[in-house]
């Protein structure tokens, strides 16, 4: 894990989301096997940042490729799956039921 102290709980996901920020994205997501975080990957972490501080949850795949206008296979090649991108983007366990969807 990145860091010493307990900056994640036992799924890996950030406790504290108040302390994610670029250089903690950046090593989550080489943890995930993403070198370096290009534009696109920015664009969606973002996107799914600022839907979770909106609605409290996690946005629906198609959701997520509508309205960054890519294709749900690009995301996949972007990401592992949609928990490494959740992780990426700092956020918190989004409980057992939408975390079952994200594998």
């Amino acid at each position: 894990m990145v860091g010493e102290q307990k900056l994640f709980d036992e799924d890996g996901f950030l406790l504290p989301t108040s302390h994610w920020n670029l250089e903690l994205a950046n090593a989550i997501a080489l943890e995930e096997g993403i070198e370096r975080l290009s534009y696109d990957h920015w664009r969606i972490l973002h996107f799914i940042r600022e839907y979770h501080d909106r609605f409290g949850a996690v946005p629906l795949m198609r959701r997520v490729c509508r309205k960054n206008r890519v294709e749900r296979g690009q995301i996949k090649r972007l990401f592992a799956s949609c928990q490494s991108a959740w992780r990426i983007a700092g956020l918190p366990h989004p409980g057992e039921e939408a975390k079952a969807y994200m594998n």
